[in-house]
């Protein structure tokens, strides 16, 4: 563990919980380099001091108003000093090393590295089987970001802006977070410490209450685009079949007042049997005894139409939420992301050009939707066949990674299409495959036909000059669009949204 100084601080945001003593506790006593300061950010409207323990060390107390966890975290690595910002929830239990095995993550890392995030271990049950409560605490130990333990470099934080306070839960501030630090052109790094979260007793209807959340997916939806669960690496949502559950009981009920019996015994039926599916599989990997069941019952017939109410209040409170961020980034092929060969007909002459590899495994890791928009006249004037042009560009998806969309045109100039660039055609087809909105993705090219295109198309446009490109099109690109010096930069300036 040994090795170079970390400039770290801590930052625990709280709510006045006991366990915020033993935190504090076992950061006093634990083995390694001693954070710079600790900074607890009393995140109450009021009350009784906070429960800390009467040791030396470098911790002082700020408030944030109770204005949530967002805020208070901003809050607490604002008033911080050091290089990294430890963040720690005030209910998780740190190693007796963990200061050292902090150090040991974040050692090495590189610049581009923005974030270093701990394995979280949360305890189950050993002579049963863990309640619903617990298994949704359980599923903390496999997200992919998580503030409960994780690292940031202060000058990232700084360069981001932070957490969103619009979120005002403990609840999708960290994912939203660590989706503009990738955006922004930085990668987080998963360390090897490990941190414990333990599952505490919330009540009988807090499945109920977490439907709140879902006011939270409505801000995500909007920021992200509707591929917001993919890029944070979770499974498909209930929410669609809440929102049947729920279209079905309401028709029962308004059917049964207009009298109309048949119809209303088909909604309820289909209601019922919803219902007792969703309450099935949320018992069937539980403990079974009588009171879970209760539970799992009264709350899987609330769930539905909970969950679709917070989202519509969502939806309402955040339907002007600023979503300039990009869904896709669309490229040229040649002189863009392979070395050009005039013509190409031959898989082994295909060569990325420098940086291709690395760049698009940035904007992968950040979750954008990857496509590619060439024109290849080739095939009209015979010179290569479209075997050929299949060969090739598999070539390209076995060195630089899959496509989602590969659009083609294979006209020369002069045949009237509306796809060769810099008609927009390509452009719009790409969106609509991708199922995104046009203005919300970019295109990346050498030729002043790919910025035309792009802007005809209503998308954002980034020109990254070759030796080919001609002294007006760089003229043009200025004006009217970005130029970038390499396709690593452009697509650094892609993913950030616009300037």
């Amino acid at each position: 563990m040994n090795g170079p100084a970390v400039d770290y601080s801590v930052v625990i945001p709280t709510v006045g919980r006991e366990s915020l003593r033993s935190l504090v506790e076992s950061l006093a006593a634990a083995v390694g380099p001693e954070p710079r300061e600790i900074v607890v950010v009393d995140d109450r409207r009021g009350g009784a001091d906070l429960p800390l323990p009467d040791l030396e060390l470098p911790l002082r107390v700020i408030r944030s108003g109770g204005r949530g966890p967002a805020a208070a975290r901003n809050a607490g690595w604002r008033h911080a000093s050091g290089e990294w910002i430890a963040f720690l929830d005030d209910d998780v239990l740190t190693a007796p090393d963990w200061p050292a095995r902090l150090a040991g993550d974040l050692r090495g890392l590189d610049e581009r590295t923005a974030a270093s995030v701990a394995r979280i271990e949360v305890p189950l049950p050993e002579d049963r089987r863990p309640t619903d409560e617990e298994r949704g605490t359980a599923r903390l130990a496999n997200a992919r970001w998580i503030t409960a333990d994780m690292a940031y470099r202060r000058s990232v934080l700084a360069e981001v802006g932070g957490f969103d306070e619009r979120f005002p839960r403990a609840f999708r501030e960290d994912a939203d977070l660590a989706l503009r630090v990738c955006l922004a052109g930085y990668v987080i790094a998963t360390g090897q410490r490990l941190t414990r979260h333990p599952v505490h007793e919330l009540g009988p209807m807090a499945s109920l209450r977490a439907q709140r959340g879902n006011a939270d997916n409505a801000l995500l939806r909007r920021k992200y685009g509707p591929r917001w669960r993919q890029r944070i690496g979770e499974d498909a949502g209930l929410l669609p079949r809440h929102a049947l559950t729920t279209v079905a009981g309401a028709l029962a009920v308004a059917l049964g007042a207009a009298g109309r019996k048949r119809q209303a015994l088909a909604s309820a039926a289909v209601w019922a049997t919803l219902t007792g599916v969703f309450a099935a599989r949320r018992i069937a990997p539980g403990p079974r005894t009588p009171g879970e069941i209760g539970r799992m019952l009264s709350t899987s017939a609330l769930i539905p139409p909970a969950a679709c109410w917070h989202r519509l209040r969502g939806e309402l409170r955040h339907r002007h939420a600023t979503h300039t961020s990009p869904l896709a980034l669309l490229f040229d092929r040649d002189d863009t992301l392979i070395v050009d060969v005039p013509y190409l007909a031959d898989p082994t002459e295909v060569r990325p050009v420098p940086g291709a590899t690395e760049a698009l495994r940035m904007a992968r890791a950040a979750g954008l939707q990857l496509g590619i928009v060439s024109n290849q006249s080739g095939i009209a004037r015979g010179v290569i066949s479209p075997g050929q042009l299949v060969a090739v560009n598999t070539r390209v998806e076995e060195l630089l990674g899959p496509f989602a969309t590969w659009q083609v045109c294979v006209h020369r100039e002069g045949d009237g299409c509306a796809c060769r660039k810099p008609e927009p055609g390509m452009v719009r087809r790409a969106a609509a495959v991708l199922g995104v909105d046009v203005g919300r993705c970019v295109l990346i090219g050498d030729t002043g036909a790919d910025v035309t295109a792009a802007m005809s198309a209503g998308a954002r446009a980034i020109l990254v000059p070759t030796a080919r490109t001609r002294a007006e099109e760089v003229d043009y690109a200025r004006r009217e669009a970005i130029v970038a010096r390499d396709l690593t930069e452009a697509v650094r300036l892609a993913m950030a949204g616009p300037p």
